[in-house]
């Protein structure tokens, strides 16, 4: 919108805090500082026929698959890149508000962005195949490693490379902390929320689960009460320039089947969630608590309903509980598996497959291991990724309810600041996993603080990773290249015997 029109009010300048502004430079999206536009109902545009084929479609989900390297900020560039500059397909302020349903949700957000958008143009079938292309490269590339990983995986060549892939994975989670504390924590009560949130799990060891759920009971409180401690930080709000929708091929007008239909919801929510967690409560009722599989479907079904704030806040909770209650991984073995989702296609979350894939190969209850570790990590992933499609064909119908809700904002606002406290939590139990080789529990009691051991401190890791840091805070270096860097000095590390 042209800046010098009446509708343009400077008065009305919403200041934004919410996942525009994390993505801004990667998807080259310029956001209007204000714009004041006259708001037209939706639901009285007249839907049109796009034009754009199913075949046509699938062969664009395949290309966005596999380009959908760098993480949720990069994998949501190449769809922005490919499905509003290049293709035409949907709008500017279409895509951010789809982003924004997406924020809400538990689970990889470029994963449910793409089955939201799949959905919007080929309805349920458009949504499935979105969703289960953008996992399938991942999913094939990670099953490899970890048989590689399982068979081979204390070889020079392959320890080597892990040495190295660690150092970078400690430099890219501090950097994560730095990029999301930045826009999350603008204020004095958000940076309350992520302190007390550190506190709670790094020295009391508290449920990941329940510090989202305390953050978001005192975020929604406060925005009922008005008090705008968390205003602003959620994920509405602001004004797109770009493609309009109106001159995108999905238009402005919402289809037919986005309409909100109770009964459409009820059976569609009803049969995922029956696909989801039938295959857990048949190894429940089958084999029962204790059986590796029940564990492993058990496990992950929490962490799929949990994960909010991405997968870094997520992976905090999993090695937790994976090294320390189920004794699946060794500390280093899950920085190795983080390594191998940063340099895959696929949403990062896709890590839990290789957790999955050791503790059911270790585990192997009368199987070969390989296969055994190949059905734990394909049950990983059906039980990580199966709700996502819950979650949008759920809600995606009523998705516009959830705007200008000042509650609901609050909430969302309040859990974004706790996700800073659990992945600062993360990189310091990296940094302490990786650069000393061993470390002692402090003997405080009531706190579950581990201290390294000075003597076992790891000069290689050190050096790596700081020339990490430096060229991921210092030269603004990409992830993928540190990785190979990284990866490559490892393998040299190893070589001459260091």
């Amino acid at each position: 919108m042209d800046r010098r029109t009446p509708e343009f009010d400077e008065r009305h300048c919403l200041t934004t805090q919410n996942a525009e502004n994390e993505y801004r430079e990667l998807l080259r999206i310029r956001i209007s500082p204000c714009v004041k536009r006259p708001r037209v109902s939706i639901s009285a545009a007249p839907a049109r026929d796009h034009g754009i084929g199913f075949g046509e479609a699938v062969r664009v989900w395949i290309r966005v698959a596999m380009l959908s390297f760098g993480g949720p900020a990069g994998q949501i560039a190449v769809m922005h890149r490919i499905l509003v500059e290049e293709k035409k397909w949907i709008g500017e302020e279409r895509f951010l508000h789809a982003l924004n349903y997406c924020m809400l949700l538990p689970g990889p957000e470029a994963q449910q962005l793409a089955i939201y958008i799949g959905w919007l143009l080929h309805k349920t079938k458009g949504g499935l195949v979105a969703g289960a292309l953008f996992v399938l490269p991942g999913l094939v590339t990670i099953m490899a490693l970890s048989c590689v990983y399982a068979v081979y995986g204390n070889t020079g060549i392959v320890a080597g490379l892990f040495f190295g892939l660690k150092a970078a994975v400690l430099a890219i989670v501090l950097e994560a902390v730095r990029r999301i504390g930045s826009r999350a924590l603008g204020n004095t009560p958000r940076r309350a929320v992520a302190a007390a949130a550190f506190v709670a799990i790094f020295l009391f060891g508290m449920p990941f689960p329940l510090i989202v759920a305390a953050a978001g009971a005192v975020g929604f409180a406060a925005g009922k009460a008005g008090t705008g401690w968390f205003a602003g930080g959620g994920h509405g709000g602001g004004g797109a320039a770009g493609l309009a929708d109106a001159e995108s091929a999905l238009g402005e007008g919402l289809p037919a089947h986005a309409r909100p239909g109770i009964g459409w919801s009820l059976r569609v929510s009803g049969l995922l969630l029956f696909l989801w967690l039938a295959p857990v409560a048949a190894l429940l009722l089958i084999f029962g608590r204790g059986d590796p599989f029940a564990e492993i479907g058990l496990f992950f079904s929490k962490v799929a309903a949990v994960s909010f704030g991405g997968a870094y806040a997520v992976l905090s909770y999993v090695a937790q509980q994976a090294v320390e209650t189920h004794g699946w991984l060794k500390p280093g073995e899950m920085l190795d598996g983080l390594g191998m989702a940063e340099t895959t296609p696929g949403p990062l979350i896709m890590v839990t497959q290789f957790v999955g894939f050791l503790a059911a190969f270790r585990q192997a209850a009368g199987l070969p291991p390989l296969l055994a570790g190949m059905l734990g990590g394909l049950l990983t992933t059906w039980v990580t990724f199966m709700p996502c499609f819950l979650w949008i064909f759920a809600g995606a119908p009523f998705v516009e309810r959830l705007r200008g809700n000042r509650a609901l904002a609050g909430a969302l606002s309040a859990i974004t600041a706790a996700v800073v406290g659990v992945i600062l939590n993360l990189a310091l139990w990296f940094m302490l996993h990786t650069l000393f080789r061993d470390v002692r529990p402090a003997g405080i009691t009531g706190l579950r603080l581990e201290l390294p051991v000075a003597a076992s401190v790891d000069l290689g890791a050190v050096l790596l990773s700081t020339a990490a840091l430096v060229a991921i805070f210092r030269f603004k270096a990409p992830p993928l290249a540190v990785l190979a860097g990284c990866a490559a000095a490892g393998l040299a590390w190893r070589a001459v015997g260091l």
